[in-house]
């Protein structure tokens, strides 16, 4: 064969080679549809989209906290008086009806937001209506940043503080533990201040307590200095996990945050892992810039060419740790990296939605654990997109505590079809794998679709009782 047509070969090769992942994800955002999220008219749902609730009305809170606090007592009183129960709401991103009740009153706080820095004592005083990204927003001004926070923005400080998030800070607690005081108008419009101090049992309760204990008004939070810091990642076996994050993120006083993926596509599944971590440099973070929206959207078109597709998994897994090996060292703010939206990974599909799990697993049986997933996962019938891996320590604040000791939190994200068939599906694999975390004496979290049973629930969380 002459060097002309070896040439050629070469030449239809990398065309081959380009065009086929250029092609998928450009069917994959033709095929997207734009979902309306508003409900019918006397009706709410929430992240899962299968909560649609009838209820009695949903009211919006007043934005000055005099004027809410009028307002909510005179809504309690309406509340007893006519026995309509009341449920709270924010962004709504849990995912089994915990912010609305049937026939009852929705009470959405996200008017609610206003914010008070103290930079002597380097806390926040934060209405409970606020999101993250405004609490980023407003803090970056003054170089300083969110403590404990999930990976996503777009979630309201009241929700996070109410199922007691865990973010990917280094080494950290859940939410709680950044949590110094909050106040709280009881059932009886009563405003009580709640801290480790005051009130300790309610805060205990509060923290972690779904809405049921009072409505959540001012937060005073922890804030930190914003940073710049440099991003790292490695490749390695999950058998190797443990070993590389003690290394690379515990022992290393310059690492800040920190999150593994594990690898889901057919293909080595479950044999590969990434650690991603960032070290605090010295160098002057720069401003927080406004979304680049073009940027997540690539971003999210990628995601969602992994849907019931092995090849957008692999081509996933591979542009992202490629990626990863180009991105080495680059230089981030604090801020930036956690001003992310959920809009990132947003499925647009009327007919399937994405139902999230995690499950808390001690080290000790770390790699046991992920021997135990390669049984159950992947099901055929439901289809497994991510599984994040984040450090969580001890929570010792909170009544429901799923972190009881040092714990590795596993963050699962499935696709399933907005159907019968697929939910009763989806039960009987959230049974599964609730069963393998207690059989790893671990725990599974509670925001999510409520198919777990009461004894089980009770054996995971005997406090519940």
């Amino acid at each position: 064969m002459n060097r002309k047509k070896i040439f050629y070969l070469l030449a239809l090769g990398l065309i081959a080679f380009i065009s086929v992942p250029v092609f998928q994800l450009i069917k994959t955002y033709l095929n997207e549809e734009t979902i309306e999220n508003n409900s019918p008219k006397g009706y709410t749902n929430d992240a899962s989209r299968l909560s649609l609730t009838k209820v009695d009305s949903i009211i919006d809170v007043r934005s000055s906290r005099i004027e809410i606090i009028n307002q909510l007592r005179e809504l309690l009183e309406y509340s007893v008086a006519n026995k309509i129960p009341i449920s709270i709401a924010g962004a709504k991103h849990t995912m089994g009806g915990h912010t609305m009740y049937p026939d009852g009153i929705v009470v959405n706080m996200r008017p609610y937001k206003e914010m008070q820095i103290d930079t002597i004592t380097n806390t926040l005083t934060i209405g409970s209506g606020a999101l993250w990204e405004d609490a980023i927003s407003y803090l970056d001004k003054f170089h300083k940043s969110v403590a404990i926070m999930q990976a996503f923005s777009s979630f309201s400080i009241g929700g996070s503080i109410s199922a007691n998030g865990h973010g990917w800070q280094k080494d950290s607690p859940p939410i709680s533990s950044s949590v110094i005081s909050f106040t709280i108008m009881k059932y009886n419009g009563e405003i009580v201040n709640c801290s480790r101090t005051e009130n300790q049992e309610l805060f205990s309760l509060v923290i972690g307590g779904y809405g049921l204990f009072g409505i959540i008004l001012d937060v005073k939070l922890k804030i930190v200095d914003n940073e710049a810091l440099e991003f790292k990642n490695i490749r390695l076996k999950p058998e190797d996990y443990i070993e590389n994050y003690k290394k690379f993120v515990s022992d290393n006083p310059n690492v800040k945050m920190a999150f593994g993926r594990l690898r889901i596509s057919s293909k080595l599944f479950l044999e590969e892992a990434s650690l991603n971590f960032f070290e605090n440099i010295e160098s002057k973070p720069l401003v927080l810039q406004p979304r680049n929206q073009k940027n997540l959207d690539s971003k999210r078109v990628v995601f969602r060419n992994s849907v019931n597709n092995e090849y957008g998994k692999r081509l996933r897994w591979d542009l992202e740790t490629g990626m990863n090996k180009i991105s080495k060292n680059v230089v981030i703010s604090r801020n930036e990296l956690l001003n992310d939206d959920v809009t990132l990974i947003e499925n647009k599909s009327m007919n399937s939605t994405d139902i999230l799990h995690e499950y808390f697993i001690p080290e000790r049986n770390f790699v046991q654990y992920i021997n135990e997933l390669k049984k159950v996962l992947p099901n055929k019938k439901i289809d497994l997109l991510n599984i994040t891996i984040r450090g969580v320590y001890q929570d010792k604040d909170s009544f429901l505590n799923y972190a009881k000791e040092n714990v590795f939190g596993f963050v699962f994200l499935f696709n399933q079809k907005m159907s019968k068939k697929d939910e009763e599906e989806m039960q009987k694999l959230t049974i599964e794998l609730v069963e393998i975390a207690i059989k790893m004496e671990g725990t599974y979290y509670l925001p999510y679709r409520l198919h777990v049973d009461k004894k089980t629930f009770k054996t995971v969380y005997p406090q519940g009782e």
